[in-house]
């Protein structure tokens, strides 16, 4: 490997990759070319419809939908966001809402129906608590990424020039998921969401001790970023899987021991200290074994949203690095 393979690459700036970004870990036998999009969800779309980048950092539904319809890249077993999904569902006091069975005959607003974090949302509504999701009236005010796919008949778009926190100000929505759909609640802002004024108090609101309860129970820890590269590099350079994998755990590592000595600080830091209480030393765990009932729990439940046309075995979405 005395010439370097350049690869354009696209991934987001975490305490975790910043090792990798900038050089200090390189990345054998590849020339990296990064490239910087903010938000990386922009990343997302110029993958999924126009396969820009040779390696990427996207969200894991998105890719899923994208490799079932035929999407010419594939995901190595290395998630650089982790968070779990109990909390984050506002309901509008007025709508009766007690338990999540009350969402069925309800409208319920998220961004776009493929959003990752709405669909682990969903997941623990269906799993957890029964909830039959094809009974609520799922609203988006925005496209999905993946452009083949084709929204179940319960998902519809709110009305042109209406917004979904607007939506659920005037009472129309019975619920919303805060981070996937822009609705903010007095005195707990979502950064770059829309605020409104209003108390929207969550569906579950002792979800941290449910999130904890789940964990340890069925070992899913919902994962957000994952990393994929095009079939046609790893078709002609196999060993390029192993040399990412190496080079993002390489920085983890590093990034783990400055979170052990005290030295990691920023609020991604902190979030992943809070984690630690519930998953263990190390937050963001990578590997296809290590992951192989959260990936299963995500496939499955693509499926049983809709979003999938078909069942997905697990060597069709991952190559094992480590293998």
């Amino acid at each position: 490997m005395v010439n370097k393979v350049k690869l354009k690459i696209a991934i987001a700036e975490h305490p975790h990759t910043s090792a990798i970004r900038n050089g200090s870990i390189p990345i054998e036998g590849v020339e990296p070319e990064f490239v910087t999009i903010k938000p990386q969800i922009g990343a997302f779309r110029r993958m999924v419809r126009d396969v820009e980048f040779d390696v990427c950092e996207i969200a894991p539904t998105t890719y899923i939908i994208a490799r079932a319809y035929g999407a010419p890249f594939v995901a190595l077993p290395i998630f650089v966001v982790r968070r779990f999904h109990h909390g984050g569902l506002l309901v509008n006091l007025s709508a009766g809402i007690k338990t999540p069975k009350d969402l069925e005959g309800k409208k319920v607003g998220v961004r776009a129906y493929s959003v990752t974090t709405g669909v682990w949302n969903r997941q623990v509504l269906i799993d957890e608590f029964g909830l039959d999701a094809s009974k609520v009236t799922w609203v988006v005010d925005d496209e999905e990424h993946v452009t083949q796919l084709r929204l179940p008949e319960n998902v519809i778009h709110a009305p042109e020039g209406s917004s979904l926190a607007d939506m659920m100000a005037k009472g129309e929505l019975a619920a919303g998921m805060e981070a996937a759909a822009g609705i903010g609640r007095t005195g707990n802002p979502t950064g770059g969401w829309q605020e409104v004024d209003a108390d929207y108090p969550d569906l579950l609101p002792n979800a941290a001790e449910l999130e904890k309860e789940y964990y340890g129970r069925t070992g899913v820890y919902p994962m957000h970023g994952t990393i994929v590269v095009k079939d046609a590099i790893l078709a002609e350079h196999p060993w390029i899987a192993k040399s990412l994998y190496d080079a993002f755990d390489r920085a983890k590592k590093e990034w783990l021991a400055r979170l052990d000595a005290g030295e990691a600080t920023s609020a991604t830091d902190k979030k992943y200290l809070e984690l630690r209480k519930i998953v263990g030393h190390d937050p963001l765990p990578y590997g296809l074994q290590e992951n192989l009932k959260t990936i299963e729990t995500l496939e499955a439940t693509a499926f049983k949203q809709g979003l999938t046309p078909r069942r997905m075995a697990i060597g069709e979405l991952f190559v094992d690095p480590q293998a």
